[in-house]
């Protein structure tokens, strides 16, 4: 299969063996060699991915989703709800106004939560690094996980009858509805869009892509051999839950830590555990839990993590049997 990426590779090898002069053979050229060709990698498919899904996103306006899901039941619909949330990266500052949107327009709770947990979960500049770093294979993996991940936490939320766990006031708030005829536009301006939104997205996290390529540079060069594959491997039964728990509290670019867990996966980290981990951070991050905290009781927060985390756990599990 022909290496699209090869030219990348080209350059990489060039300027580190031949304008830096480092020598092949060393750890420092293995680190330097990492970092400049996954930077350029992951700086290329974010620009193009960046650029497609914004361009998408035009059509896809929270009024006109709000007007798809309002009122409707059956599990299409966690699905649906979790397909929209993966082209629509809200950040967890606007989880509260998307969450009281929502439910004032009379989506079902359930309905809510599985949009909730995608959203973050899948985003084109996640899938852009996971492409670039770990390949297509574990990308696709990610991007299904993501989406089960919404809806079958959605569909248990739905089940367990959670609403009266909702603040009394969302259910008496009215949110200003946003016109669909305003979001017709021509198709120079949907790639205007696309292209501003480029910009803003790479200048938001190119900062932290280098830090965690070059992070991941250092394991990737001075690492051990084998040594999480010892610690934390497949024969490790609570490697997954530990991965989790240590996860499900940080707070962290998960621009920043993709680099970094490629690097470790490939001195030992198991697939399974490393995307684990991954999910722990994006989809039940402890500052989003606080802004969400504004709308929901505790008990909803709660039950809300324990099943987004014990669901991450087996996904890590089954992943790490399957990869």
């Amino acid at each position: 299969m022909v290496d699209i990426f090869y030219p990348l590779q080209w350059i990489a090898d060039k300027l580190t063996y031949e304008i830096l002069g480092i020598a092949s053979d060393t750890r420092l050229a293995s680190s330097v060699n990492f970092v400049i060709y996954d930077v350029m990698k992951i700086f290329v498919l974010l620009a193009v991915m960046i650029f497609v899904v914004s361009y998408i996103r035009t059509y896809i306006t929270p009024e006109r989703t709000r007007q798809v899901l309002g009122s409707k039941k059956g599990i299409r619909y966690y699905f649906l709800a979790s397909l929209i949330g993966t082209v629509t990266p809200f950040c967890s500052c606007s989880s509260v106004p998307i969450f009281i949107g929502f439910v004032e327009a009379g989506v079902p709770l359930g309905v809510t939560f599985a949009f909730l947990i995608t959203s973050p979960l899948v985003n084109e500049a996640a899938v852009a690094a996971l492409w670039a770093t770990l390949g297509l294979k574990a990308t696709v993996i990610y991007i299904i996980s993501g989406v089960i991940l919404g809806v079958l936490g959605g569909y248990l939320i739905g089940l367990l009858k959670l609403e009266k766990y909702v603040e009394d006031f969302v259910y008496k708030m009215k949110v200003g509805k946003q016109s669909v005829e305003d979001q017709k536009l021509i198709m120079k301006e949907r790639a205007e869009y696309a292209f501003e939104s480029v910009k803003e997205i790479v200048g938001r996290v190119w900062l932290y892509v280098i830090i965690g390529v070059a992070i991941g540079g250092i394991f990737h060069g001075y690492a051990p051999e084998g040594i999480l594959e010892k610690y934390a491997g497949k024969d490790n039964l609570l490697a997954v839950p530990v991965a989790v728990l240590i996860g499900v509290p940080l707070y962290s670019n998960i621009m920043a830590m993709i680099p970094i867990v490629e690097s470790l996966i490939g001195k030992g980290l198991p697939v399974g555990t490393a995307l684990a981990f991954l999910m722990s951070v994006t989809a039940v991050s402890l500052p989003e839990m606080i802004i969400l905290r504004k709308v929901l009781k505790k008990e909803l927060i709660v039950i809300f993590v324990s099943i987004v985390a014990l669901s991450i756990i087996f996904t890590g599990y089954l992943f790490n049997v399957l990869l």
